[in-house]
């Protein structure tokens, strides 16, 4: 392992552009569980289509409404881990890093990063279910009207508010993926932490920066699928690799 780590951080060490794609593993380390783990006590009987789809939404608004805000929250109780900080310290080390992230929670933001792209939306952003004024109609909490019921509806036309969130059978927000590729593709180093590589669109994205040219580094608990093209898989939790890649990196300088 300190072989790998060094040559990690050795490849970092002359990046002018380094990429991270980051998923539910790395915000899990913080104690945010996944979606298939958040389907627990009152939520066990019900499925992701119905709590994570627009049919599911259209169905019972309400109860798709309230397993959101629960989930907000949790967030609101929750920490980044050592490996968000580190990261967001890494940053100030190279030319240009960019988070490409899964996850629909602040905790990269939260733990000192800027360039930070939400694939799948945010958590605690609000938007109208019909985006009566363009994709994405934002809504701030203070314009929310509420009802006898939830969810609230929308300020502008009336209809209902949903969190910002891609849900499935849903597109990524437009131009989002395009970036992401163009960002992949310019990067030297691409990171890959807490993702097992099932989930595309953002499972290409490696390979794509792979393919331009980059030094691949997966960091991950367990093998995953990036393991057949990666250059070093640095095998352990983000919150211990990433401290340990960014001390042998500062200590390079």
């Amino acid at each position: 392992m300190d072989d790998l780590l060094q040559k990690a951080a050795d490849a970092l060490r002359v990046a002018k552009r380094v990429s991270v794609l980051s998923g539910a593993g790395v915000s899990k380390e913080s104690g945010i569980p996944t979606y298939r783990e958040a389907l627990t006590g009152l939520w066990s009987n019900y499925s992701f289509q119905e709590l994570a789809s627009p049919e599911g939404f259209r169905q019972n608004p309400g109860k798709v409404w309230d397993w959101y805000t629960e989930r907000r929250m949790q967030l609101k109780t929750v920490y980044p881990n050592p490996g968000h900080i580190a990261l967001a310290k890494l940053a100030a080390l190279v030319p240009a890093l960019t988070i490409i992230t899964q996850n629909i929670d602040d905790l990269h933001e939260r733990g000192g990063s800027h360039d930070v792209m939400h694939l799948h939306g945010k958590l605690n952003e609000v938007k109208c279910f019909y985006n009566c004024q363009g994709e994405p109609t934002l809504v701030n909490e203070d314009d929310f009207v509420h009802g006898e019921s939830s969810p609230p509806t929308c300020p502008h036309c009336g209809r209902w508010l949903r969190p910002n969130v891609v849900w499935f059978g849903e597109m990524l927000p437009v131009g989002m993926f395009a970036r992401a590729e163009a960002i992949a593709a310019e990067s030297d180093v691409f990171i890959v932490a807490g993702t097992s590589g099932m989930v595309f669109p953002a499972a290409q994205l490696p390979l794509t920066a792979k393919e331009s040219g980059a030094t691949v580094i997966d960091i991950n608990p367990d093998a995953t699928d990036y393991d057949a093209f990666a250059d070093i898989s640095l095998r352990g939790g983000f919150g211990q690799i990433m401290p340990a890649l960014f001390d042998l990196v500062s200590q390079g300088r």
